[in-house]
């Protein structure tokens, strides 16, 4: 409409000017001072009308984005009360009725020990739950910190993978091969919960009967801790997405696997705190490799 307006005023001027004027030079140089000023108009609209333009494009791609990332975010706190909701409720409820029979019935002592170290287990996989949400709090605050000293890596291994009960109750092949005499400057309280942290994720989505190992070695100035299972695997376009706080693959209405989307994150973060590079890569035929790379000392 701006073209069409100011092309008609030109022509009108246009126009008047021959009509007023007998001076075919003066015409002329009229002529040419209009059709300059149309020019400079039409350039000031299509200017104008590009940065509109632009302006605009720009509005919609922003709002679409802010407003996928809100669905996201609000899905992410969805499926994080579901599964928080779930992992409270299951070991209260088993340690709670363990507690029960104790009460209620005369056992022999042997089955009573055997109940008590069932809820003993609750109770530290509740403990470890709330140790989970507790440090990722502090991840998000920013107050987490560190101390690394020079540890014996292959002997904190052994302590920490020996006295877990997956490894006593033989519901997977669980092999360790770990090199002696490895020593790396790590953070002794933390650095457990990135082991810990890959080995029960490869727990969680392998069967029984199933292989997990965990190895560790040194090569030249690289120190390389991984952990392979036979489980499930995880799609290529979840990957970017595991190490991402709350992410769990699939609905978490329907899922069957424990846990709260928190294992990878923390185990990503405490990495990077400590020099490393947490990666993932297929284990074919079938399952997922963990692999964490730290500089030796």
């Amino acid at each position: 409409m701006l073209f069409s307006l100011n092309t008609e005023i030109y022509h009108l001027k246009t126009e008047l000017n021959v009509t007023k004027s007998s001076n075919i030079q003066e015409t002329m140089t009229l002529g040419n001072d209009l059709e300059k000023k149309l020019h400079a108009r039409w350039v000031m609209i299509i200017g104008e009308g590009s940065v509109f333009f632009v302006l605009l494009i720009a509005g919609i791609v922003i709002t679409r984005s802010s407003f996928r990332k809100e669905n996201a975010l609000n899905t992410q706190q969805k499926n994080f009360i579901l599964s928080i909701t779930h992992e409270l409720r299951s070991p209260l409820a088993s340690a709670r009725l363990q507690m029960e029979t104790l009460a209620c019935r005369e056992l022999d002592k042997e089955k009573q020990q055997s109940i008590i170290l069932g809820a003993m287990t609750d109770i530290d996989r509740l403990n470890a739950l709330v140790e989970n949400i507790l440090l990722a709090a502090r991840i998000e605050d920013s107050t987490f910190k560190i101390v690394r000293e020079k540890t014996n890596l292959s002997e904190l291994l052994h302590t920490i993978l020996d006295k877990h009960p997956a490894t006593q109750d033989k519901r997977q092949r669980i092999i360790l091969n770990i090199e002696d005499g490895i020593i790396a400057e790590i953070d002794r309280f933390s650095f457990p919960s990135i082991v810990l942290n890959l080995f029960e994720n490869g727990l969680k989505y392998s069967d029984a009967g199933s292989l997990i190992q965990i190895s560790l070695t040194r090569e030249k100035n690289r120190i390389h801790l991984c952990v392979s299972d036979e489980g499930v695997g995880i799609r290529e376009e979840d990957k970017p997405l595991i190490f991402n706080k709350f992410f769990r693959a699939g609905d978490e209405e329907t899922r069957s696997t424990k846990g709260t989307g928190l294992g990878l994150y923390i185990a990503r973060y405490l990495s990077e705190l400590h020099n490393g590079t947490l990666t993932v890569r297929n284990n074919l035929p079938k399952g997922s490799i963990f692999e964490l790379v730290l500089p030796a000392t």
